[in-house]
């Protein structure tokens, strides 16, 4: 059996995931011009060293414990509340919602925002990396990040399917 939702609730549930997903994706075809651009570069040991330990680990921290352990259960979960508790606001800034930066507890708010200024300033200092450094670099984001993607997908089909969903939404306690 599985749950059902109004349309309008289905509808902002899958905008927020969508947004994301497009958000992302946008990142994604930005940087991965510039991380395959570093094979245009002469590699030394260190390149090489650095390329077979960084991607690695990028996919298990950030897509693997990052997302699939942490944040994508919690974006799913408020997605799925989003669709249970459509409101207009939240529905218009649904990628917003789900990702924590509004209308949730105070611990999630300040995650999430540390979590996105925190992205920005290492975009910022990556960009100031020259090739093949930053190449390398970007090249673990694109790893990270696309699994961070598929698991925000399958953990929020889960959330949209299934009866219960055990990760909390983090929604303020009034509610």
């Amino acid at each position: 059996m599985t749950r059902t939702f109004s349309p309008k609730g289905l509808a902002a549930a899958v905008w927020g995931v969508a947004g994301m997903v497009a958000f992302i994706g946008s990142a994604l075809y930005r940087i991965i011009p510039l991380g395959f651009g570093a094979y245009h570069y002469p590699f030394t040991t260190w390149h090489w060293v650095l390329l077979w330990t960084w991607v690695p680990a990028m996919m298990w921290a950030e897509g693997y414990r990052g997302f699939h352990q942490s944040f994508s259960p919690m974006f799913a979960a408020r997605a799925r509340y989003l669709a249970e508790n459509p409101k207009p606001l939240h529905v218009a800034l649904a990628p917003l919602y789900c990702l924590g930066l509004f209308h949730a507890t105070r611990r999630r708010m300040i995650s999430s925002w540390v979590l996105v200024v925190g992205i920005a300033i290492l975009v910022a200092l990556v960009r100031m990396l020259e090739q093949p450094t930053r190449g390398i670099i970007d090249l673990g984001v694109v790893m990270g990040l696309s699994i961070g993607t598929v698991s925000m997908v399958i953990w929020a089909f889960r959330a949209l399917t299934r009866d219960t969903f055990e990760p909390s939404p983090d929604v303020p306690p009034s509610e």
